[in-house]
């Protein structure tokens, strides 16, 4: 009944349901099967610039061009690194969620990424966002999120204000009607 996982989707809060740090995210979901769900949220920059943390990790950025934010993927492992890139590249630790779209672990693709070697589009976190069997399905039912297929655009296209807005416009919805709010989170 795979037909029923929702691999490859946004997950969209839903407003004044979804409070704390989940408030107005989008998560990309990685994962999800009956043992339950992982994915990774693509709209909480953290302060950090991947610069520092390649620094901070002693690796090499002399060819890193655009030092963007790290951002936040969620509160489990938060000490863990993920990439979001296309499919593509011989990387270690890579799993290929679909033919758009790819999660890579391994610190291999961060090094590329510092020698201008890496893949064209990324989008750097640390931690990501759990769910055990069963209890995502519970979620979606108490209106916590609403889902919708995930769109590359938005993942590294959209300014990570604009990402949730951009996520609700993919489910037919005016974000302003979901909040009263302008939808930059």
């Amino acid at each position: 009944m795979s037909s029923s996982y929702l691999n490859s989707q946004f997950l969209v809060a839903m407003p004044n349901v979804v409070g704390g740090d989940f408030d107005h995210t989008v998560t990309f979901l990685c994962e999800h099967n009956d043992d339950g769900a992982m994915g990774l949220v693509i709209n909480r920059p953290t302060d950090l610039d991947l610069g520092d943390m390649l620094g901070h990790m002693g690796i090499d950025h002399e060819g890193l061009t655009d030092p963007g934010p790290v951002f936040w993927g969620g509160p489990v492992q938060p000490e863990r690194g993920f990439v979001l890139h296309p499919p593509g590249g011989d990387w270690e630790a890579t799993l290929t969620i679909d033919n758009v779209i790819s999660v890579t672990t391994s610190k291999d693709i961060l090094e590329a990424i510092g020698q201008g070697r890496g893949p064209d589009e990324y989008l750097v976190t640390v931690g990501y966002a759990g769910w055990g069997g069963g209890q995502l399905e519970q979620e979606i039912l108490h209106n916590s999120w609403l889902n919708t297929p995930a769109d590359t655009a938005i993942i590294f296209g959209t300014p990570a204000t604009d990402r949730w807005s951009a996520a609700a416009r993919l489910l037919g919805v005016d974000p302003a009607l979901l909040s009263g709010h302008s939808g930059h989170a």
